[in-house]
């Protein structure tokens, strides 16, 4: 398997890519829209063709890049079956492996954050890794007061399908605003400020609804935008309207 962490520091958004070798069998999980040419270009040097880009939910911070890199490469869509959009390729769920070549990817379904969220976690040879979106971070986790967030659902998704991973499961979170690029779920179960040590799920939702957390700045755009894929609404500001434009990569 090769796997890449890559940043977008705008939304401070982790892009996970990961590669089947031997079948030359690529998904970007999480892709964003500014970072095509980047992640193009990343693919190119490894001498391989992107498959599929994989979102872990609608986002609302960030554009996805993935109407404009199937434009580009005529890779496959996929999305959480629960989000229901026409634009998705495939539709991942719960309990039904989704193969990246000889990579079997575990959808894990964790709403709380959304509605729709899920985890995708890989156990390929020695190590377990999760890629959990914005539901767990590090030290952290996603709000739950915006676009059908629910703290106690998030509450018992990260305890009923994350914590009880195994505790050297690596974790790749959707976005870090500290300069933190990994974490175990041993780690956040005894360190992460909200839901470590035990943290009963009442605390939590207090915690939680007590944030009193600024709009997010992109939403108005990011959501509609990301409900068709990355398709730019009509509201994307002009900084965004360069990587909106589909052009050929060389």
């Amino acid at each position: 398997m090769i796997f890449r962490q890559l940043f977008e520091a705008s939304s401070s958004t982790y892009t996970y890519l990961v590669a089947c070798q031997e079948q030359g069998i690529v998904a970007l999980i999480d892709p964003v829209l500014e970072t095509v040419e980047r992640d193009l270009e990343i693919i190119r040097q490894l001498d391989l063709k992107l498959n599929y880009t994989i979102d872990t939910h609608i986002h609302a911070d960030h554009l996805t890049s993935a109407t404009k890199l199937k434009a580009l490469t005529d890779c496959k869509i996929v999305y959480p079956k629960q989000a229901n959009l026409p634009c998705a390729d495939f539709q991942i769920e719960d309990g039904k492996v989704f193969r990246i070549g000889s990579i079997e990817l575990h959808p894990l379904f964790t709403p709380g954050h959304t509605d729709h969220h899920y985890a995708y976690l890989i156990n390929q040879g020695p190590q377990q890794m999760v890629f959990t979106g914005d539901a767990l971070l590090i030290d952290a986790c996603g709000r739950t007061d915006f676009q059908s967030g629910d703290a106690s659902q998030l509450y018992d998704s990260i305890q009923e399908k994350l914590f009880s991973l195994p505790g050297e499961t690596l974790v790749y979170p959707a976005h870090d605003y500290a300069g933190h690029h990994v974490t175990s779920i041993a780690q956040e179960k005894a360190r992460n400020p909200r839901l470590g040590n035990d943290t009963p799920k009442e605390e939590f939702v207090t915690i939680m609804n007590g944030l009193d957390l600024p709009y997010p700045r992109k939403i108005d755009f990011a959501v509609p935008g990301n409900e068709a894929c990355g398709v730019c609404p009509p509201n994307v500001p002009d900084y965004l309207r360069s990587p909106c434009e589909v052009h050929d990569q060389g």
